[in-house]
């Protein structure tokens, strides 16, 4: 929350920690209800009805207010135009911003798109406050709630219990110790493509989605478990090789989105609010396939109990001198459902999900989203790098590294094909 303030204040214009969303209904009369229904899963979550204060103040609060009304403003969508397109360029994170003083983070805006007979809800939400668990939480309430099975739910989890066992847990010696361990010995950043900017409010990224055929995912999970290691770990090791090629670094450093629930404190996996955390990983590539994968794993390991570990404090763990960044990429891998918010639409009169997006600050940011099955890869890379060229450089080290494990384990990691 630290560093995406941070980034908010920042800015003058657009913000990289919008997230915006694009829902289809059959009449206005369920989308508002459906906006009835998220303000009901407002008024149950303490950071949903929270705002950020900081002016005069010694240090930025979060203030949580008892109610917080979800506004809902209806236009007047231009008759010549593609309301869907409309729409999401007139919320673009690139030039749109929030009041994060006021509460809560969350802002409707709904249009008639009378061409396709339906009616658009556009939500923009904040960073600040939620992450990709959080949104899938909302709706499945929301949905729960439509269909009756309120009662249902569990208690709220206030989030002032994740923030205190965030701030009481590990100490700040005990990261240091493990950061300076990890990340002394690097002096220079790890930057792909020579990218360097890590302030960019992300209007000059591009994206690329790539699907994994069956039988590449099929064999990565398999090759997974016969080293008896996280699917997670193999797809960080790929990410490194892929970073090793692209920055001329044995040594590679990149920034990796922990689920921060590991250590949230009881029942943190339904808890509402930005649990996320994003923190340094250092990879060497010059060792053996199965070596690699298993030190990568290990790593991921050890890096969970500082999951609330302030990223600040990481990177002044190196030895790279500021202003430079310790990494300029990220890798998320985060677990998915095939169907997406799709599977709560029914409770809506078949509510479609038409679009959502998420941007960070960085100018490479590499998503795995884990379907259960498949694995769907999404690169956001600052222009005029390629992403599709970059999903293709992941899906080529992910398919050499999976011939390297099941037929030459003791293979050079630095030898198998990338680009």
């Amino acid at each position: 929350q630290e560093g995406i303030l941070f980034h908010h204040l920042m800015e003058q214009e657009g913000d990289p920690y919008l997230l915006p969303s694009l829902f289809g209904f059959e009449s206005r009369e369920l989308l508002e209800r459906f906006v009835e229904r998220v303000q009901q899963v407002v008024d149950r979550h303490d950071i949903l009805r929270t705002r950020l204060a900081w002016e005069n103040l010694a240090q930025p609060v979060q203030v949580v207010l008892r109610k917080a009304a979800l506004q809902l403003a209806v236009l007047d969508a231009p008759a010549d135009q593609d309301v869907q397109q409309w729409m999401n360029t007139l919320f673009d994170p690139a030039t749109a911003r929030l009041d994060i003083r006021e509460a809560p983070l969350l802002c409707c805006h709904a249009a008639e798109d009378a061409a396709n007979g339906r009616w658009l809800l556009h939500i923009l939400a904040h960073h600040l406050v939620v992450d990709h668990t959080t949104l899938e939480l909302l709706l499945e309430e929301a949905a729960l709630i439509e269909q009756g099975l309120g009662d249902t739910l569990p208690p709220p989890v206030p989030f002032r219990q994740f923030v205190a066992q965030a701030r009481l847990g590990v100490t700040d010696s005990e990261h240091e110790h493990f950061f300076r361990q990890l990340l002394g010995h690097i002096d220079e950043p790890t930057a792909p493509f020579g990218l360097l900017d890590v302030q960019s409010n992300g209007a000059n990224i591009a994206e690329a989605r790539l699907q994994l055929d069956d039988a590449l995912a099929t064999g990565l999970r398999e090759q997974a478990r016969a080293h008896g290691v996280s699917t997670a770990s193999l797809m960080h090791l790929a990410w490194a090789l892929v970073l090793a090629r692209t920055s001329g670094r044995d040594d590679v450093v990149f920034g990796t989105v922990l689920f921060g629930r590991m250590q949230g404190g009881e029942h943190a996996d339904r808890g509402i609010g930005l649990f996320i955390n994003t923190l340094p990983l250092c990879l060497n590539v010059a060792q053996q396939a199965d070596a690699g994968l298993k030190a990568a794993h290990k790593l991921l390991a050890q890096l969970l109990r500082h999951e609330h570990a302030p990223l600040s404090l990481a990177q002044r763990c190196s030895g790279v001198v500021a202003p430079s960044p310790l990494f300029t990429s990220l890798l998320n891998y985060r677990y998915s459902s095939e169907d997406g918010a799709g599977q709560y639409s029914r409770a809506f009169g078949q509510m479609t999900v038409l679009a959502g997006s998420e941007r960070t600050n960085y100018p490479l940011t590499f998503s795995v989203d884990d379907l259960g099955q498949g694995f769907l890869l999404t690169a956001q890379v600052a222009q005029p790098i390629s992403p599709q060229r970059v999903c293709q450089f992941m899906h080529d080290a992910l398919a050499s590294l999976l011939d390297a494990l099941t037929s030459a384990p003791h293979a050079a990691l630095k030898q198998l094909n990338v680009l």
